[in-house]
């Protein structure tokens, strides 16, 4: 759990997009193929939900309300893996992992046919279009990224290889460390529309002034335009259509056993060979580390501007009070009690 109470400051917001999954919207066709498989997806109300924000709202003010004397009162707003699971429905639970092996991922993603090198950058431009739509997708509406937005974090390749083999994977507990990794420092409102459902949901009854609504740039006509092109490339060099496979496929799949990525009655293409060459990263949701580098102890914040927000916990004799390094830190496996609050 962490809670915030700070003041009002020009924070600059990150992208948080909602998703076109309507068959009939205008220049939809060559992504048609993919849209029933996002629309029955656990991911859903996160995609699609065009949520309005209010810059006053966001995680980083105090939400304020009236008394009956009209004498203004901050209300203090709280959030936790379970609000992130509930009010976005992302119906995953707190045993499901959050690390899955980094083989798995790339594997999947080979067997969609991506088109890059096994130990390049993955970016959606190397998939055929229904795949780099629901790529697209998924990295504007999920990822905690304010920009690079062609290119995926190793969480988002779990993401998608979950949703596509129907794995359990833990999204709530993801989108919820990357709201408290935020909140140490970060300049930009990470997930405001995320962010503007959770106050609603427990504040039903904030004032909305028009004026105060902040502006994201959604998805669009031009979007899909854009993603119907690949730069630089012609026609006949372009990632040629792969079928669509695991629970995109068949609604009722059922995922294989020991991390596979393919059942063994499977007839596509078999992308062991380019396994063969990949090199691992071990990074943050890849990587199971060591269990005593999971127990850090939560460190007094860097200070920033505004607003100045501290982190309460205990700290060890040896460790040091020097301000962190900006060292992301690991993934929490569990819903960790933090405290932020204006100082």
């Amino acid at each position: 759990m962490f809670y915030v109470q700070t003041r009002a400051t020009d924070f600059h917001a990150s992208h948080n997009i909602y998703c076109i999954l309507d068959e009939n919207y205008l220049n939809m066709e060559p992504f048609k193929e993919i849209i029933p498989f996002l629309k029955e997806s656990r991911i859903l109300k996160a995609l699609k939900e065009k949520h309005k924000c209010y810059e006053s709202h966001t995680i980083y003010l105090v939400v304020k309300l009236k008394e009956e004397n009209e004498k203004d009162i901050d209300l203090e707003f709280k959030i936790t893996v379970a609000d992130v699971r509930r009010v976005l429905d992302l119906q995953n639970n707190d045993d499901d992992p959050i690390i899955i092996p980094e083989h798995l991922s790339k594997g999947l993603w080979f067997r969609m046919g991506y088109t890059g090198h096994m130990n390049d950058k993955y970016i959606k431009s190397r998939f055929c279009r229904p795949y780099k739509f629901m790529v697209h997708c998924v990295v504007h509406a999920l990822s905690h990224r304010k920009g690079v937005y062609d290119e995926t974090s190793d969480y988002i390749m779990n993401i998608i290889a979950c949703l596509v083999l129907n794995r359990p994977y833990n999204i709530s507990q993801v989108i919820f460390y990357h709201m408290v990794d935020n909140v140490k420092g970060e300049k930009y409102m990470m997930y405001p529309r995320f962010i503007q459902m959770l106050l609603d949901n427990q504040v039903p009854n904030l004032p909305k002034d028009p004026t105060d609504e902040m502006k994201l740039h959604h998805m669009n006509s031009e979007t899909l335009n854009r993603l119907k092109k690949y730069k630089g490339l012609t026609a006949d060099h372009e990632p040629r259509v792969k079928g669509m496979i695991g629970k995109i496929k068949k609604p009722n799949y059922v995922a294989p056993e020991n991390d596979h990525w393919r059942l063994a009655d499977s007839n596509s293409e078999d992308e062991s060979e380019c396994l063969s060459e990949m090199v691992e990263k071990k990074l943050s949701f890849w990587y199971e580390k060591d269990e005593k580098k999971w127990k850090r102890t939560p460190k007094i914040s860097p200070k920033v501007s505004t607003p100045k927000i501290v982190i309460k916990g205990k700290v060890g004799k040896k460790e040091s009070r020097k301000e962190p390094t900006k060292k992301k830190s690991p993934p929490r496996l569990v819903d960790e009690q933090l405290s932020l609050q204006q100082t």
